[in-house]
C-alpha cells in the first residue's frame, strides 16, 4: 500500500497507507484526516476535498478533466497545483505523494 502524506492547515503531518484503487480523498476520510470534508462523496460536484499537490508530483498525476477545473474554480484559494483529491486514484506510482490541505474548504 502506498504511503500518502497529508499536511493539514494546522501544520500537522499525517502519513498513512492507502489501499491501491482508493482515491486520496477516500484515504483521508477512512483515516479521519481533518480538512477534507468530501461533502459530495467523491462525485466531483463540490470542492471540499481540494488539496495542493507538492510540485514534484504534478507530472506523475493524470491531467485534470474539465469538470475538475470547473470545481476548482469554486475552491478556496485555488493554485496551479490544486487538485480534487477525489480524482486522484492511488496506485504504486503515488508512493510518497504529499498533499497539503487548504485552511478552509467549500
Amino acid at each position: 500500500m502506498p504511503k500518502i502524506t497529508y499536511n493539514t492547515s494546522d501544520n500537522k503531518t499525517h502519513t498513512i497507507d492507502v489501499q491501491n484503487g482508493l482515491t486520496v480523498m477516500e484515504g483521508a476520510i477512512q483515516n479521519d484526516i481533518p480538512g477534507i470534508d468530501a461533502d459530495c462523496g467523491g462525485g466531483m460536484s463540490c470542492a471540499t476535498c481540494h488539496v495542493y499537490v507538492n510540485e514534484e508530483w504534478l507530472d506523475k498525476l493524470p491531467e485534470k478533466e474539465d469538470g475538475e477545473e470547473d470545481m476548482l474554480d469554486m475552491a478556496f484559494e485555488p493554485k496551479k497545483n490544486s487538485r480534487l483529491s477525489c480524482q486522484l486514484i492511488v496506485s504504486d506510482i503515488l508512493e510518497g505523494l504529499v498533499v497539503s490541505i487548504p485552511s478552509k474548504q467549500g
